[in-house]
Order: C-alpha cells, then structure tokens, then sequence
C-alpha cells in the first residue's frame, strides 16, 4: 500500500466528517491546567471534559477500515480520548505485519519512504482520530518492557515520538503503562524528558498499576501535567494474594479513594481514574468463571470518581481494549467481538456524564461531601457529591432515601430534578426551599437503582424545567 493511496483516501474521510460539523477541541486552544489545579481546559477558557476508552491495542490489530469505523462510532458515542499502546512488546507488529522497533530503539530502520510501516498506520490512527475530534492518548510503551528500555534507549525513544507527532493537536502523553511507579524510574524520567523537550505544547501523565496513583512516585515532576490512578478490577475484600497491595482492606472499588489521596499531594494537579473496572470483564481478572462487572458497575465507578474531583474518566471493556475478534487468543475470558461489544449498555451510557458536567458550569465545581446530611453509608451505600456555586449533584448508587443539604449553594429555592444515570432520562421534582431535605428513589435496592440529584439554583436556567433528557454538548 502506498501512501498516495492513504492519503486520498484520509482525504475523503475528513471531507465526510467536515460535512458533519465535527467538533474539534483544540481550536479552542491546546490543553492546559485550569487557574483552580483542577481541570483540563483549552487556552480561551473552554472546559475539556475527558470521556476515555481503553483502546489499548488498535495501532496493533486494527487495520485502516476498522479504525475509521471504531474512531466514527466513539465519537458518536461521545468519546473524545483513546488510550492506546504504541508498543506493547519488543518488537511489537500490527495487523500487516509490519514492524515498528526492536532492542536497539533505532526506529529510523522501520520508518522507510515509500512502504506503509507501523508508524505510518500509527500516523493515520492520529490523523483519523483528529478528523473526528477524538484525542490520542500515546502510552508510549506498557510498563512490561521497562527491563528493555534504559535511560539512553528511552531518551531516543523519546525524541523520536516528541518530533513525530509534536505538531498533531490532538496528542496527550502517558508514561509508564500499568506498572508501579518505582520500577523503572530513570528510564520513565528520560522518555517524558525527552519527549517534553521536543514537544512542550501536550499535556503528559504517568498510567500507573492496579490500586496505585502516579501522585506517589511523580507528583513533584516538572514534566507531570495531571495525575493518573488505576482503580483496577478487584471487588470488595479480593486481594488475590497480591505482594504489592497499597490500600486498606474492604476498599477495592472505592475508586474515590485515589481521588482524595491523589489531591492531598503538592503540588495540587488534576486527576483522573484512567483505568477502573471493565465492562464483562471478571472481577478480580484472572478467575474466568467469577462474575462479570455489569454495566451499573461501570456507571458507578465513572459518578463515584468524577463527582469526587476528577476532571473526567476513562470507560473500559473486556473485549473493545483488546480488540476481541474470532481467531484471535483472548485474554481475561473475552468472549464478544470488539464491535458487538459496542453494543453493550454501559459502553453507550458514559455520554450521559459528559453531558451532565458541561450543562453546568464545570471548572467551578469541588467535591463536597457536606452535601450529604446525617450520616453517609458504606460501599455501596455511600453518596458521593459535589457542587459548584449555584448548583449541586449526588449520586446515589444503592437506591436509599438520602438528606441533602440544600443550603450549600446559592439561592433561597431550589429546582430539583433526579437523572437516571442508565439513559439520561430527567425527572423534575419541583422546587424546593433552602433547608436539608430527605429524597426517596424510584427504584428497588442496588443493581440498577443508581441515580443523580440535580439541585440547582432557582433563578439559574442551566437546564430547562421541562426537559426530559439533557443536550448533547460537545
């Protein structure tokens, strides 16, 4: 394949998108770190919620087709950042079988004119990805290689990736990939260094292990824009005999947990869970008969971190981070071809999260768990939430009655609605007066019950009294 072809036909592809009005982000500026430490937002002020996916594998099984349609169908779902792996091994090969490095990380020696390489393919994923306003978050190689990767190696590898791809709007660059944060350090200094130097106009983030927080180990780096945790895919009280566990008993999915542990550190950055528990993958990975986290799992972990602080959060499916196809070796029990896992209900319920933190003002807004009266529960039962000056949200997940205070933002009444988190759905509860007020749910006790409280100032017209879902925005 020659690259004349690739590039009429990349062609025809931006002229279809153009003709459907793509949104793109970055011309609102580049991303940078919000005045308050808290946010993503472009240089003119423009809030960037992140809606991720774990793309991990597309540079290396996808081929041209696949990842226009894949890039199509995530934008119209509403995602807007792909985390996938440059290299996952050493050497590393793509669906043509093309190569793009081996030990000596002389990666001039699989860049030749003329043949369509791997980094060609990695070039048109970047620039489809653009056409349709999505974000390529680079992890640039997973943490697995590290013993293959020295300080010298990691600094060429490094300008060689900051050069490349420097001048594309749309790159965000992840360093480490699933690996504690004290392994390998040098090497992870030289490579963001590196890249930083030849590229300083993209944000950069550290992709840590299972349970742990790039706040631990980097938070004090000139070159770490945002933080980064790993909720990880344990369930409550599974520890699965790991060696390196780093949080207390009984607290695996309390991905909130990372958000204010990541948030006490200084300096102060935005923070995000860049991988918690998967869609139909099992819980606590490695047993292939446990049960599968469902798509009200999913939900949770998205509410639960976003309303404790993060800036946004990253989706994950079993089959679609693997690109799961038939014929292909499957890992952690995938069963679904990646595009019927498209299909699955939490894959297409993120959006409505999006849409709910940019119908209000977003950049003001703080975790704030006085919201919630009396005493909050436990697992499950615990409220998460948050406000901004004039309005306020909580999410409940299990279903009880709750007391929220109503007196913790602006305004003498309030308009209530209660959102359903599984299709957007808005219920207006009426107005109600400034005082803590008992709410009671629609919905029988846990596994689909969750739902979120809007509270709003009533002299603020964020949302419309009378909708009966939210806008799409962006």
């Amino acid at each position: 394949m020659r690259k004349p072809f690739l590039i009429l036909l990349l062609v025809a592809c931006c002229a279809t998108l153009q003709a459907a009005k793509v949104y793109k982000p970055w011309e609102n500026g580049r991303l940078t770190v919000s005045a308050n430490h808290l946010y993503l937002v472009h240089e003119n002020g423009t809030p960037f919620f992140w809606l991720g996916n774990t793309s991990w594998l597309m540079p290396e099984r996808l081929n041209r087709d696949e990842v226009e349609y894949y890039l199509t169908r995530e934008r119209e779902m509403g995602y807007n950042v792909e985390q996938i792996q440059v290299l996952n091994a050493i050497p590393t090969f793509n669906i043509y079988g093309a190569q793009a490095n081996d030990e000596s990380f002389d990666f001039a020696r699989f860049t030749r004119e003329g043949d369509y390489g791997y980094w060609d393919h990695l070039d048109y994923i970047v620039d489809m990805a653009a056409a349709n306003g999505i974000y390529i978050a680079m992890d640039c190689i997973w943490g697995s290689m590290i013993g293959k990767m020295d300080e010298k190696k990691a600094a060429k590898y490094g300008k060689f990736l900051g050069e490349r791809y420097k001048d594309k709007p749309n790159i965000i660059w992840m360093i480490g990939g699933d690996i504690m944060g004290d392994k390998g350090t040098a090497s992870w200094d030289a490579l963001a260094r590196a890249i930083k130097k030849a590229d300083p106009g993209h944000v950069m983030t550290f992709h840590p292990r299972g349970r742990t927080t790039s706040a631990w180990w980097y938070n004090d780096r000139e070159w770490l824009d945002f933080n980064m945790f790993q909720s990880g895919h344990r369930r409550y009280g599974q520890r699965n005999g790991d060696g390196d566990y780093t949080i207390k008993d009984n607290t695996e999915e309390d991905n909130w947990r990372y958000v204010e542990m990541s948030q006490e550190r200084q300096p102060l950055h935005p923070v995000i869970d860049g991988e918690p528990s998967y869609e139909d993958i099992p819980q606590g990975l490695h047993d292939f008969s446990a049960p599968r986290w469902q798509d009200y799992d999913v939900r949770r972990y998205a509410y639960w971190a976003v309303f404790a602080g993060c800036f946004g959060h990253t989706y994950g499916h079993n089959s679609i981070m693997q690109f799961m196809r038939p014929g292909v070796l499957a890992s952690f029990g995938a069963e679904k071809a990646w595009w019927d896992a498209m299909k699955d209900p939490g894959y297409q319920q993120m959006r409505y999260l999006k849409w709910l933190m940019l119908a209000l003002p977003f950049t003001d807004r703080v975790a704030d768990q006085s919201i919630v009266a009396g005493t909050n529960g436990e697992r499950y039962d615990r409220v998460i939430a948050t406000r901004g000056n004039d309005y306020l949200l909580a999410y409940n997940y299990s279903g009880k009655p709750m007391q929220i205070d109503l007196t913790k933002i602006s305004g003498t009444k309030k308009n209530v609605w209660m959102m359903n988190p599984a299709d957007g759905t808005l219920a207006y509860l009426g107005e109600y007066e400034s005082k803590v007020t008992e709410f009671t749910l629609d919905g029988a006790y846990l596994r689909g019950s969750d739902r979120v409280l809007i509270a709003i100032d009533s002299q603020k017209q964020y949302i419309d009294k009378n909708a009966t879902k939210l806008e799409e925005k962006w």
